[in-house]
């Protein structure tokens, strides 16, 4: 008897594990800005993340009786990295194991592991923090570098992390988000209030208080490049994403500055280019289809806009893709691609297919 001989299967060039060191690779260059803009809280926060996250999910495969080698695919870890960056940079370790534990239990290993959730895992435990926990994760701090005299040490950065030893009154600081949200409640304008909480040079830069490593527009649309030119996601999300946030932003502020912030804002202030290039583009949560992914992106945006204008968090690219997550299978139901030889319902073309 002749040996068997393997499928002519066309082998992709990238695994599940190259994709994952690829993500992280791109996502380094914020979060190490990060950890050196906030010092060794921020440190300590991402290590005890991704330690959760890592233990989490050997738990999740040993339960479900897979091969606990999978945790070397690299997802829990980019899970982990991503929840990790849109943390405040000096929260305490229960918040970083929380979320580890929701994002690769909760919203990951119950759905059936990788690939197999509806939405995404990081955004989940953000929300589900946030919601739970207000106070804690909306204290956000002035950036003391890792070089400045400002900076805590590493045995305060422990106190910090672990015991909550802080003056908050003494560290505490607005986002430009909050900012504007607050100037507009006190009857003031954004243009009268955006001079004194928003730059848009130190946007760019991320030397502005805000998530742990969410507030470089540069290092973060540099990593997103990064991962558009490695093929590693697509064009259309985050491009549509942004497009359609600053057509909208644009429009509005045109029509009432006072009233309305400006495209600049909303781009470079908050999670928005974290959310286009690393949040949005996760492919098991998006749909299968450039005009799928188009509309799915034009979602997000739009949820964007709404939340931060109306809305009562000033933050939200997290509620934006959990929403447009919902409308994941319905995207992919009816914008599915057409089979050869089928119509884009699966009917044959062809009546004498129909026969048997």
């Amino acid at each position: 008897m002749s040996e068997p001989l393997a499928a002519p299967h066309t082998r992709a060039p990238l695994t599940l594990e190259s994709i994952m060191r690829q993500v992280m690779l791109a996502a380094a260059p914020a979060t190490l800005f990060g950890i050196w803009l906030y010092g060794w809280p921020a440190f300590n926060l991402v290590a005890i993340t991704l330690v959760t996250v890592i233990l989490a999910e050997l738990l999740c495969l040993r339960l479900a009786g897979r091969p606990t080698g999978g945790v070397r695919d690299g997802s829990a870890l980019v899970t982990g990295l991503i929840l990790a960056m849109s943390l405040p940079p000096w929260a305490p370790w229960w918040i970083a194991v929380t979320g580890g534990l929701v994002a690769i239990i909760v919203a990951k290993g119950v759905f059936g592991g990788t690939g197999q959730n509806l939405f995404n895992p990081a955004m989940v435990a953000r929300v589900a923090l946030l919601i739970a926990f207000p106070v804690e994760m909306t204290r956000w701090v002035e950036p003391a570098p890792l070089t400045s005299g400002a900076s805590p040490g590493f045995l305060e950065g422990l106190q910090i992390t672990f015991l909550g030893a802080v003056d908050w009154d003494a560290v505490t600081s607005a986002t430009t988000l909050d900012a504007t949200r607050t100037a507009l409640a006190e009857g003031r304008t954004i243009e009268a209030a955006l001079p004194d909480v928003f730059d848009p040079w130190l946007a760019l830069l991320g030397y502005a208080p805000g998530s742990l490593a969410e507030s470089s527009a540069l290092l973060l649309l540099a990593g997103g490049i990064y991962l558009l030119a490695r093929r590693i996601i697509a064009w259309d999300i985050p491009i549509v994403m942004l497009v359609t946030l600053a057509v909208l932003s644009t429009g509005f502020h045109v029509l009432d500055p006072d009233r309305y912030a400006s495209a600049s804002v909303h781009i470079l202030a908050g999670s928005t280019l974290l959310a286009a290039f690393f949040i949005a583009t996760d492919p098991s949560t998006s749909p299968a289809t450039p005009f799928g992914r188009a509309i799915f992106a034009a979602g997000c945006a739009a949820i964007i806009w709404l939340v931060r204008t109306y809305g009562g968090y000033p933050e939200a690219s997290a509620f934006a893709v959990l929403l447009m997550n919902c409308f994941t299978p319905i995207i992919d139901h009816y914008l599915r691609p057409r089979i050869y030889g089928r119509d884009r319902l699966g009917n044959p073309l062809n009546g004498k297919e129909q026969r048997p």
